[in-house]
């Protein structure tokens, strides 16, 4: 069976962040991961996942300004300190959370920079990210994420994220698939798993169009359950969805004998 973890940043928001962690153990679930948790004392996180019997499995490190655009910092060469200042913050909270991984959103391509140069800056970031994550037993994920979310965004597609991986001089760097952003983007998810498994430490989803629950759209998610467990993922699958009609309504698509007894919708490719 799937291992769901509640993202506390899109589900549970009719109640306050803090509040969301009881309101996903009443809901059955048994971890939770969350976007940005900076605004919160991770002391206070802390007693709520334990008081609820929660782990912690995934949180961002800081995107920047995101009311000014900016959506990572690790590929912009002109971001470097503030960078390392986002790594820091984001292990200590990891560290005192208990957080296993983290993921370091690329950004957007500053206008006129040159390919090279962002390339170069985002490797350089990660290496460096990586390697102050090890000794804490962390591992870094990197998500490629759609352009139509996000026009821009440096990190768009898996092949490019295998690429990064493979130029990347550190041995602690992951990916992070979103079958959502995948579909979004028009990739074969079917073949995209199966190639990219042994870097895949964390998946995540969403229905498409819409970004809503399974059942939604036409992403066919008892194949994607079904492949998964054939290809022996045993790691947790990020709920990062915004309900259409509340979180616990939402949340039908779990039961049933096809995990929710989603129907077979179109396909996993729409190109295909």
């Amino acid at each position: 069976m799937p291992k769901f973890a509640a993202n506390l940043t899109l589900l549970f928001t009719e109640v306050p962040f803090l509040d969301r962690f009881a309101a996903a153990r009443a809901a059955g679930f048994d971890a939770v991961e969350c976007q940005f948790p900076y605004e919160y004392n991770p002391a206070e996180i802390r007693r709520r996942l334990d008081d609820n019997g929660l782990r912690m499995v995934l949180h961002n490190l800081h995107a920047g300004d995101w009311q000014a655009g900016e959506r990572g910092l690790a590929c912009d060469p002109r971001l470097h300190r503030q960078f390392r200042d986002s790594v820091k913050q984001a292990l200590d909270y990891a560290t005192l959370l208990d957080v296993p991984q983290l993921h370091c959103l690329a950004g957007v391509v500053p206008p006129g920079m040159d390919l090279r140069r962002v390339r170069e800056s985002y490797l350089y970031n990660l290496e460096y990210a990586a390697n102050m994550c090890r000794p804490r037993g962390i591992r870094l994920l990197i998500e490629p994420i759609n352009t139509i979310d996000i026009p821009g965004y440096f990190l768009s597609r898996t092949e490019q994220a295998l690429d990064i991986i493979a130029a990347c001089d550190s041995d602690n760097v992951f990916l992070q698939s979103d079958i959502y952003h995948m579909h979004s983007m028009g990739e074969d998810v079917t073949a995209l798993l199966r190639r990219a498994l042994p870097h895949i430490r964390h998946v995540q989803l969403a229905d498409a169009p819409g970004r809503n629950e399974p059942g939604t759209g036409e992403i066919d998610y008892p194949h994607v359950f079904a492949l998964l467990e054939e290809l022996g993922y045993d790691g947790w699958i990020g709920c990062e969805y915004r309900p259409l009609a509340g979180t616990v309504a939402g949340l039908q698509w779990r039961d049933g004998p096809a995990i929710g007894g989603v129907p077979p919708a179109n396909r996993l490719n729409p190109a295909a």
